[in-house]
């Protein structure tokens, strides 16, 4: 089994392979979307909750979507970095490194990672107390994230960084 990659590790390791691209401006219009969009995940995802019981499989639905919206948001806010990273490894990285300030754990963004990748690429399964064990980090850490993206957006409108938009 691979050693695991500490956050520089895999920040340097993205870097040096090309993963993460600059981008000339970050887009407004697509911000916004993605925004609706992680927003779409959790209203669905909401929506299954109520619907389901403990020993029901539609738990993985639930934290897939959670997973989404953190990623989606992840997206969103490096936008306004000007960067484009389609690799969640990468993303996360990322998003840790260049967002010290927001104070989000990178060993827990890598497990929610690699517990997404089980279930698409190994077929492994979600069970609901799966979903109890990080429901409130990754429900704290889409607040956390749709939080500053409302802050930035709202000094954009106020002028204060113009220049990163198109």
């Amino acid at each position: 089994m691979r050693k695991p990659k500490t956050l520089d590790e895999t920040y340097n390791s993205c870097t040096a392979d090309g993963y993460i691209y600059e981008i000339k401006e970050a887009n407004r219009d697509k911000i916004m979307s993605l925004m609706q969009n992680a927003d779409i995940c959790v209203s669905s995802a909401n929506i299954v909750i109520k619907a389901i019981r403990k020993q029901d499989k539609e738990w993985m639905s639930v934290f897939l979507s959670h997973y989404d919206a953190l990623r989606i948001y992840a997206e969103a806010l490096l936008q306004f970095d000007r960067l484009d990273i389609p690799n969640h490894e990468c993303l996360f990285a990322c998003l840790c490194v260049r967002r010290p300030e927001l104070e989000l754990d990178w060993n827990f963004l890598n497990s929610a990672r690699k517990k997404r990748n089980g279930v698409n690429y190994y077929g492994e399964r979600i069970s609901y107390e799966d979903w109890k064990s990080v429901e409130v980090q990754v429900k704290m850490y889409i607040s956390t994230l749709k939080k500053e993206i409302e802050k930035l957006l709202s000094m954009l409108t106020a002028g204060d960084c113009r220049e990163t938009f198109k």
